[in-house]
């Protein structure tokens, strides 16, 4: 098995977010692979694995970062392969992390989630990798239909709670 994704964080502080997106790559049976790696504390791995994960068969990769957070346009300005860029909360409750990352100069694009996004992350890489893949686009329209099915049941819910004043 080859992995399509890469799921790329500074420091093992931020796996607890970034879990997310690994169980969602496991429900929807993407292959993908995990490491840490510091575009200050570890340039030249970072420049290796960027240079590389094209050839590896890499599709996609997903990069997490707080503070400074350069890690996901690090990885950008190396590669051509879709970088989407997780801001970490750590500082400043992730702003900081969120502005490095969607403030990108022109042609180093990171598509960039919101604070602590990991499941959004892997749901847009599945979207990008379902273009290519029909089993995964089926895939990834029955997880959007279930989305849809929980916010109906949810609204059933909603209509067994009782209070004097509420009206429906």
């Amino acid at each position: 098995m080859e992995a399509k994704v890469s799921i790329i964080m500074g420091s093992m502080s931020d796996w607890p977010v970034m879990e997310k997106a690994a169980q969602f790559f496991e429900e929807m049976q993407i292959p993908f692979e995990v490491h840490a790696l510091s575009a200050h504390r570890t340039p030249a791995q970072v420049e290796q694995f960027a240079k590389n994960a094209s050839a590896k068969g890499i599709r996609v990769i997903i990069a997490a970062a707080g503070m400074a957070a350069h890690l996901p346009g690090v990885i950008a300005s190396m590669t051509s392969l879709p970088v989407i860029g997780v801001p970490i909360k750590s500082s400043f409750d992730g702003l900081d992390a969120l502005l490095a990352i969607v403030q990108m100069p022109p042609g180093i694009p990171v598509a960039t989630v919101g604070v602590n996004g990991a499941l959004n992350s892997a749901i847009l890489a599945g979207q990008i990798l379902s273009v290519a893949d029909s089993e995964l686009s089926k895939n990834m329209d029955v997880y959007k239909e279930n989305l849809k099915k929980k916010v109906i049941q949810s609204n059933e819910e909603l209509k067994q709670v009782s209070f004097k004043y509420k009206t429906n």
